[in-house]
């Protein structure tokens, strides 16, 4: 293994051709199909191109772009962090590359080929003849790779080496404007949500940009928090919490909803309605948007229960008390968008409606229901509901219909057929 050459050449229609085409593309691997595909135009005769990004992203380490001669499109692959303990990741050029050795050259196609790598051994079981990987660093020190490889006999010549290691910083330039707005996408909707963060992205960043929406708002509270925090280690307690947004907050996320804070142990989410393609409020209950949002809101209320059923499940295994929580459901208007101070803002939901999906969610423990709803839903989605009178909501003048969510009837729907 040892550093590539730093050899310079007069040759630098890569270079150019990255800074201006290469730019243009919206996304990594458009550039890196259309780089490959540049690369055998410009007589390099490269069989497979795969390009790799760290991130900085909360679940992932990298993601790889494959380019392979002959096939349509890329292969793109998302790495987790915990391949770095695999031994898929310590057994290959990455691993070195990654930790500074700089690139490295191995021929295929040579009695004694050094083909201590998986991945050599199988790009020469295919015919490869020459493998090349090179660190692609960006200025905020983090290293990339790239890898080439050829099937012609004799490998890649050393001009054509050159040419490529040429163009490196400015494929490095390129895909590092890629990665700065991926990363700002990936914090965005990690701490935001994917429907906030596009909205930011998009521009609405003053205080008091936003727009009125219709939504399910979807409020979950855990009951009895107190207590269990003042009889826990604050680690173990944190370690509770998490468990238990895994199965309330991670409920929302898989039935298309967002969520929008974790206000200390409860979860504010909300399913948007299209106000491109909804009725009125007034019309709900004969709008197919507004009753796909409602039974997405629905059915990450049963999928949240059924996760904490089994999570408690585990806990009981252990001798720990089970979890409780309640979900309050509304159906209404709100405006989403900035609130807070110019130099500190939050994306969020305010409104009445808002406000009754939190009143309503106090009713939960009152009630001993684990799901309630305000009368709107119902409308929407008849049937699976009980009824249970009309109750004051603290600050909201007259008393509302309450309806609690009827248990199902079989895992996996309810009694209108929804799935669960």
């Amino acid at each position: 293994m040892h550093d590539m050459p730093l050899i310079s050449t007069v040759d630098d229609s890569l270079s150019i051709w990255l800074l201006t085409t290469g730019w243009e593309f919206e996304a990594v691997a458009e550039l890196v199909e259309a780089f490959s595909r540049q690369l055998v135009t410009e007589g390099i005769p490269v069989i497979r191109l795969r390009l790799t990004l760290r991130t900085l992203h909360p679940q992932l380490v990298g993601v790889t772009y494959t380019w392979e001669s002959g096939k349509e499109g890329i292969d793109r692959f998302e790495a987790p962090h915990s391949i770095l303990a695999t031994d898929d990741y310590r057994n290959s050029p990455y691993a070195a590359i990654f930790e500074g050795a700089g690139g490295m050259r191995r021929r295929l196609d040579v009695p004694d080929a050094n083909l201590e790598f998986p991945v050599l051994r199988d790009l020469h079981a295919s015919g490869a003849t020459d493998y090349v990987a090179m660190p692609i660093t960006f200025r905020d020190g983090r290293i990339n790779a790239m890898t080439i490889a050829t099937d012609r006999p004799g490998g890649f010549t050393p001009h054509e080496l050159e040419r490529v290691y040429d163009a490196l910083p400015a494929l490095g330039k390129v895909t590092e404007l890629h990665a700065v707005r991926r990363t700002a996408r990936d914090l965005l909707e990690t701490y935001l949500g994917k429907h906030t963060g596009d909205r930011v992205l998009r521009g609405l960043v003053k205080r008091g940009d936003g727009e009125e929406i219709y939504a399910v708002i979807w409020f979950c509270d855990l009951r009895d928090s107190v207590a269990l925090a003042d009889s826990m280690r604050r680690a173990d307690f944190i370690a509770l919490l998490n468990d238990y947004f895994d199965c309330m907050a991670g409920s929302v996320l898989s039935h298309g909803g967002e969520v929008l804070r974790f206000i200390g142990d409860a979860v504010l989410a909300i399913f948007p309605i299209d106000a491109t393609l909804a009725a009125p409020l007034a019309q709900a209950d004969n709008c197919p948007e507004h009753r796909r949002a409602c039974t997405a809101a629905v059915a990450a209320a049963r999928d949240g229960m059924q996760r904490l059923e089994a999570l408690n499940g585990e806990r009981a295994g252990h001798g720990e008390p089970p979890l409780r929580a309640g979900i309050a459901m509304h159906l209404g208007e709100v405006t989403y968008g900035n609130i807070g101070v110019p130099e500190r803002l939050e994306f969020s939901v305010i409104g009445a409606a808002a406000n009754e999906a939190a009143r309503l969610q106090s009713l939960c423990k009152d009630l001993d229901q684990p799901v309630l709803a305000s009368r709107e839903l119902p409308r929407v989605l008849p049937g699976i509901w009980t009824p249970l009178g009309r109750h004051a909501l603290r600050g909201l003048g007259e008393p509302r219909e309450i309806f609690a969510l009827t248990a199902s009837s079989s895992p996996g729907s309810n009694q209108a057929g929804m799935p669960a």
